[in-house]
Parts: C-alpha cells; sequence; structure tokens
C-alpha cells in the first residue's frame, strides 16, 4: 500500500528539518577510496566507527589494494584488526570479498548494488554506504539508528532492515536518501537515543508520533 499524501508531507518536514539541523552530516568512517571505505564498513559491524578509524590506517599502509587483502595471510589478517571485535570473521569476509572483487571486477570496487550484494561480507546497507558515499548513487543506510528512528516517527512499522529501506524510499526524495541516512544517524546518536531519547530536547519533535519507542 503506497504512503499516504499526509504521511509524505510529514516525512518531508522530518527531512527538511533534519538538514537544518545537521547541514555537515557525513559519513564517520575515514577513507580515500572505494576500497577503503568497503573494508571500514565490514570492520565498522558490531563496532564503533572511532575504533575502526583506528586501526584502518596501519591496515591499509600493509595492504594497499585489492590483490593484497585478497592474498593476506589470515592471521595476519585478524591480528591487524582484532581490536574491532568479531576479528576471524571479518577477516575470512574480507579475504574473500577481495578475491571476488579481483577477480570478477578487475580489482576494482563495484558500483551497482547488483554487482555489490553478492560480495562475501557484503549487504544492502554495506552496499548503500559505498554507493551513496564512493560514487554518489543515492542510497539509504538503514542501521541500528536508522531503523529505531523511522519506527519512532512513524515512518515504518517494519523491523526488517530491506522493509524499512523501502519504506523511507517511498517518502524521502531520492536525491537526499544518502545525506538523510546521516542526518537520522547523527540524529540517533545526539538526541534520539535508544534508552532515552530526548523529546524535550528534539527540534523535530513536532512531527514525531513518538510511537514504537523501543
Amino acid at each position: 500500500m503506497p504512503p499516504s499524501i499526509p504521511m509524505k508531507q510529514r516525512a518531508r518536514r522530518l527531512q527538511r528539518g533534519l538538514a537544518k539541523l545537521y547541514p555537515d552530516a557525513h559519513c564517520a568512517l575515514h577513507y580515500e577510496n572505494p576500497l577503503q571505505l568497503l573494508i571500514a564498513t565490514i570492520l565498522s559491524a558490531q563496532c564503533t566507527d572511532v575504533r575502526v578509524n583506528m586501526v584502518t590506517p596501519g591496515l591499509f599502509a600493509r595492504y594497499a589494494d585489492a590483490k593484497a587483502l585478497a592474498d593476506a595471510d589470515q592471521a595476519e589478517l585478524e591480528q591487524a584488526i582484532k581490536s574491532t571485535g568479531f576479528f576471524r570473521n571479518k577477516s575470512k569476509s574480507i579475504i574473500a570479498c577481495c578475491k571476488s572483487i579481483v577477480e570478477k571486477h578487475g580489482g576494482e570496487v563495484p558500483n551497482t548494488m547488483e554487482d555489490l550484494v553478492p560480495l562475501p561480507g557484503v549487504g544492502r546497507k554495506t552496499a548503500n554506504v559505498i554507493l551513496g558515499n564512493a560514487f554518489d548513487v543515492p542510497g539509504i543506510v538503514v542501521d541500528t539508528h536508522v531503523g529505531r528512528l523511522a519506527r519512532r516517527m512513524g515512518l515504518t512499522k517494519a523491523e526488517d532492515p530491506e522493509k524499512v529501506e523501502i519504506d523511507l524510499m517511498a517518502v524521502i526524495p531520492k536525491k537526499e536518501w544518502t545525506m538523510f541516512s546521516h542526518r537520522m544517524i547523527f540524529h540517533g546518536r545526539q538526541v534520539c537515543q535508544a534508552r532515552k531519547p530526548n523529546c524535550e530536547g528534539c527540534l523535530v519533535a513536532k512531527d514525531c508520533p513518538k510511537i514504537g519507542v523501543d
């Protein structure tokens, strides 16, 4: 069922309100090229961006391209990323992902959802991070913050990230998808936190029904 006109209007007001609050919102992961962003995003699972940014400079100095990571010794890679947590699974994903990039894409990170999602360790969330920030292809990134805020703001009732993404795509203008995601993440970290959302101090609260608080 398509969203109602009032729903779309309220979503646009929320989108414009967040744009005023966070005009400089951006990807918090540090990177210089699509491959670095891809690896950093894989490492960011169950880890803070701050910690990832501490690990990646040394990692990228040691492994300069997809071929180097594809050929990496897993035990050595595990040690290099150990502080990000879940390092065994992450190292396996990184090596397998880079092998696929080398074998199927000539060592270059692909720039379409269809080519990104099949890569080991990459789902729609990671793919949208890469597309939106490295290739300027609009995409809505549904992390825990975006999912939580979308439900609280009454923009979706879905729990499944892909369904949340579809619901948000229906009410937010396509050109705003990437920045809307960044701003939702900023707002989720600074104001609309999981356990104690600061509704009294929220400057977009007038357009938020504050339902589905989890």
